[in-house]
C-alpha cells in the first residue's frame, strides 16, 4: 500500500528544486531610504542617482524601502511638522499613501521620482500630474490622503526614522543590509553588489567601495542645526521655493 505521504512529497520536490536555484539561495539585499519630500539633497538623490538602479539592473538584487519622513517632528498631541514646511507634510503622506497601496518599488517609484523631480525644479506643487504621467490612479491615494491614513502612515514612519541606531544625522539616510552608510550614501550601489551572494548584474563589475569625503557638503541636510545654521537654511529655502 502507497503512503499517504508520497503525494504530499512528490508537490514538494519543484519547491526543493526552485530553492537550489540562484534566485532562492541569493535573497535580496535590503535597502532603505530614509528621506523627506522637499529636501534639495534627497530630491536630486532620488531623481539622479537612486533612480538609476532601475536602469542598470540592480533593482535586481535590491530589496528597496522607501521611508518619506525624514527631519520632521511628531509634538506630545501628536501633530506633526516637517523641515520645510505643511507642503512637505502633504507629499510625505501623499508619497506614504503611493508606497503603501503599490508596495513593489517597481510600481511606486517612477511616482516617487516625479515628484521628486518637480520639487528639484520647484513645481512640487503640481504633484497631481504625477498620476497621468505613471499611470497610477489618483483616487486611492486621495482617499488614503484625505481619510487620515496618511497621517497613520506618517506616525509609523516616523516612529521607524526616530528609532534608528544609531539616530540619522541627516537626510537622505540610505541603510544597506543594516548598515547606515553616512556621508558615502552616493556610493550605495557598491554596497549592495559588494553584499550580494548571488550572481551579479553586469552593473555591479567594476564597482569599488570609495573612502567617503567627511564634509559638509557632502553629508546631506542635517538635522537639529544651531540657531544661526537654521536662520540662514530658513533663508535659503525660501530662496530656493521663490518665497
Amino acid at each position: 500500500m502507497a503512503s499517504p505521504r508520497l503525494p504530499l512529497l512528490l508537490r514538494l520536490i519543484p519547491l526543493v528544486l526552485l530553492c537550489l536555484s540562484p534566485a532562492c539561495a541569493a535573497g535580496r539585499v535590503p535597502v532603505s531610504v530614509y528621506y523627506e519630500t522637499l529636501c534639495p539633497f534627497c530630491s536630486a538623490f532620488v531623481v539622479n542617482d537612486l533612480s538609476r538602479i532601475f536602469h542598470d539592473g540592480v533593482s535586481s538584487i535590491a530589496d528597496l524601502r522607501l521611508v518619506p519622513f525624514g527631519n520632521g517632528r511628531v509634538s506630545a498631541d501628536g501633530s506633526i511638522s516637517c523641515q520645510h514646511g505643511e507642503g512637505e507634510c502633504q507629499l510625505n503622506a501623499i508619497e506614504a499613501c503611493v508606497i503603501r497601496l503599490w508596495p513593489n518599488a517597481e510600481q511606486h517609484f517612477p511616482f516617487v521620482q516625479c515628484v521628486e523631480h518637480l520639487a528639484l525644479t520647484r513645481k512640487w506643487d503640481a504633484w497631481q500630474s504625477c498620476f497621468q504621467e505613471t499611470g497610477l490612479a489618483s483616487q486611492p491615494v486621495i482617499d488614503c490622503y484625505n481619510s487620515g491614513y496618511g497621517r497613520q502612515l506618517e506616525l509609523q514612519n516616523a516612529a521607524e526614522t526616530n528609532s534608528l541606531q544609531p539616530p540619522h544625522q541627516f537626510v537622505p539616510w540610505v541603510v544597506v543590509n543594516g548598515k547606515p552608510l553616512g556621508e558615502d550614501y552616493m556610493n550605495f550601489e557598491a554596497y549592495i553588489c559588494s553584499v550580494y551572494d548571488g550572481k551579479l548584474p553586469e552593473a555591479c563589475k567594476g564597482k569599488h567601495l570609495a573612502i567617503a569625503q567627511h564634509t559638509e557638503a557632502s553629508g546631506g541636510e542635517k538635522r537639529n542645526p544651531p540657531r544661526e545654521v537654521g536662520i540662514a537654511l530658513a533663508i535659503g529655502i525660501a530662496l530656493w521655493f521663490g518665497l
